[in-house]
């Protein structure tokens, strides 16, 4: 049941991506963030959990400055043989584009990780070749007619770790650590071509992109609104999940 969706959105015989095996329950505490180049360049970042890759799809990036709250659009359960994906998924499929392993490595949950989840506020510790120090996934209360729920905020907390002006996007950062090749390498150099490619696929019925542009537009206006309602008290980032979304938001 929990790759149920992951299968449905996906034809086997025509992508390179691998088939939906649900893995022992076990947990090994692995990471992975994966750059995808579709429509719209983001990251999907798993944690490995409950035998399947607990995934988010974050537009701007993950921050390692903890006055960046990235949004995070909660997505399908993946395999856990995705770990390891990069290459190319061709035009005609869903999330049609350019998949790198951008950072991996492993993650300590900072208490129950499935109350956590189902709390909607899961704080944990990761080890990896970019990103490191301690983290939270908050789910966002999110007030707007029609929303799945799937809102959460990616923040990072202040230990030794953060880098303040961070940008996943930078130069510096776009190489894999598994090839050490970047996104344009591991497309083949057909950057142009991928992304015009990309766009014909957006169109199609369920395309994860699209769908993530809209949620991403509606999320940021949303944000955007409440900014302007703020205080001109100085903001402090609370370990309080209510409290750290009042203000985000």
């Amino acid at each position: 049941m929990a790759l149920q969706e992951y299968k449905r959105k996906r034809r086997f015989e025509t992508t390179p991506e691998p088939p939906p095996k649900l893995e022992s329950k076990k947990n090994n505490y692995r990471f992975v963030v994966q750059k995808h180049r579709a429509s719209h360049l983001h990251y999907d970042f798993r944690l490995e959990m409950e035998g399947v890759l607990k995934s988010w799809a974050v537009p701007k990036g993950p921050p390692l400055d903890p006055d960046d709250k990235r949004l995070a659009m909660m997505v399908e359960d993946h395999p856990v043989s995705y770990f390891d994906f990069e290459g190319v998924i061709p035009p005609g499929n869903y999330g049609a584009g350019t998949v790198m392993v951008w950072d991996m490595g492993t993650w300590e949950p900072l208490g129950d990780p499935a109350a956590m989840l189902q709390k909607g506020d899961l704080k944990f510790r990761l080890n990896g070749k970019k990103l490191k120090g301690e983290f939270g996934l908050v789910r966002m209360r999110s007030r707007r007619p029609g929303s799945k729920g799937n809102e959460w905020l990616l923040i990072k907390k202040r230990d030794q770790y953060v880098k303040e002006g961070f940008d996943a996007n930078d130069d510096a950062m776009d190489y894999s650590v598994l090839t050490r090749r970047s996104l344009d390498e591991i497309a083949g150099d057909k950057k142009s071509e991928a992304w015009q490619s990309n766009r014909k696929a957006a169109g199609k019925r369920g395309e994860k992109n699209a769908w993530l542009a809209e949620s991403i537009a509606k999320a940021e206006k949303k944000k955007a609104g409440g900014n302007r309602q703020k205080s001109t008290k100085k903001r402090r980032i609370s370990s309080d999940a209510k409290e750290e979304l009042r203000k985000a938001s």
